[in-house]
């Protein structure tokens, strides 16, 4: 009789009882393998890992969950978009929450829908999830703190306010002004008297982190602080923007809320005549793919989204498994600016133009700190 077959031939299910008599020890060794319990040594863990692969045993999370109280499952409030930030976000969630071993129940919104997280919060909840992650980076006016229902369980939010009402919030993936800050440093330590500012929607909380780095940096320096022109994150409103941008003989950097915009910009720079970077440098944020082959190639801010998944999951589950114990600290996030083509001091005929400052159609900001760690991470990328 072969593994997993009975007697009569019928393929059946193994069991951890099957594991503990292939790898020699006791069902409950097994049970706190799975269960990822100290006081197991490493080779008895490797020999009840290498029986449950050998016989494809599968732990029953049912009747674990009878047993613990809980579904392990947990469950995600995303934004029903396709756009490279909240879509890589939501990729590196789903990989971080698969090999805890925990289920995912992800429910998308809608933007412009204001009741959006709390309903999707209620249907989780309804679901018995264990825990919530809420990825949501529209500002949806009139809903924080909406909530006419009781959070009992931890809930996460990346890179925004908590939008509700929750006896056990975590938060991750804050920082974006501090990286937006690195990046307009870079560009007034190459020579440029200001930085113009191609901005999100300002609906975005990344949109309005991002402006606050910009301006933020702009005004500890003393520098002046352009108007600001508004974008929608895609490429198509970049161009828009660099053809207005383009015009002004004034402009030789620009900061670019996202990559798409950036390289929309690069664009209708190029076609009107303004060289990129001999006449105008432009830096980006995200660092999604294509960047590093567009030409010139772009400088950009790296997205941390891996990083944020892994703390962020990290400090969730211990939450759910540990509802008693102190949260788990937040870590710095990584600041990381690669440098490409896309950026070069100014054309020879501009002088810093310290102390002058003009109106602003931006939102206010206010000095920022040091950078943490003592400053940014900054590399040349090989594709430049």
């Amino acid at each position: 009789m072969t593994r997993g077959t009975t007697r009569s031939g019928n393929t059946a299910a193994p069991r951890s009882v099957d594991v503990a008599r292939l790898a020699g020890v006791s069902q409950k060794t097994v049970s706190r393998v799975f269960n990822d319990e100290q006081y197991v040594s490493a080779d008895v863990r490797r020999r009840v890992l290498e029986a449950a692969e050998e016989l494809g045993y599968r732990r029953n999370n049912a009747a674990r969950a009878l047993a613990s109280g809980r579904t392990r499952s947990i469950g995600v409030v995303t934004l029903g978009t396709a756009l490279y930030g909240p879509a890589t976000l939501l990729m590196g969630v789903e990989r971080v929450v698969r090999d805890t071993g925990y289920a995912l129940h992800v429910v998308n919104t809608m933007e412009g829908d204001a009741s959006g997280v709390t309903g999707a919060v209620s249907s989780l909840l309804d679901q018995g999830v264990d825990g919530i992650v809420i990825s949501e980076p529209i500002d949806e006016a009139g809903a924080e703190g909406d909530a006419s229902f009781r959070i009992d369980v931890p809930v996460l939010v990346l890179g925004a306010p908590l939008p509700l009402t929750a006896p056990r919030a975590l938060t991750s993936g804050g920082g974006a002004d501090l990286m937006a800050h690195s990046a307009v440093e870079h560009l007034l330590e190459l020579g440029h008297p200001t930085v113009h500012h191609l901005a999100g929607p300002q609906r975005w909380y990344a949109a309005r982190d991002r402006l606050e780095g910009w301006r933020a940096a702009l005004t500890a320096h003393g520098r002046a602080v352009p108007p600001v022109v508004e974008g929608d994150w895609s490429a198509a409103s970049g161009y828009r923007a660099g053809q207005e941008l383009a015009e002004d003989s004034d402009v030789t950097a620009v900061f670019a809320a996202n990559d798409d915009m950036a390289i929309g910009l690069i664009r209708a720079l190029t076609e009107a005549g303004r060289r990129v970077p001999e006449d105008v440098s432009v830096v980006g944020f995200d660092d999604i793919p294509v960047a590093a082959y567009v030409t010139p190639p772009l400088t950009t801010v790296r997205q941390p989204f891996d990083a944020v998944a892994q703390e962020g999951l990290k400090r969730l589950v211990h939450a759910i498994e540990n509802p008693d114990a102190d949260p788990l600290p937040a870590s710095d996030p990584p600041i990381d600016l690669i440098i490409r083509s896309s950026t070069a001091p100014p054309p020879s005929r501009t002088t810093p133009a310290r102390g002058r400052r003009t109106a602003s159609r931006a939102l206010g900001g206010a000095d920022r700190p040091p950078l943490p760690n003592g400053g940014p991470s900054t590399h040349r990328d090989p594709h430049r």
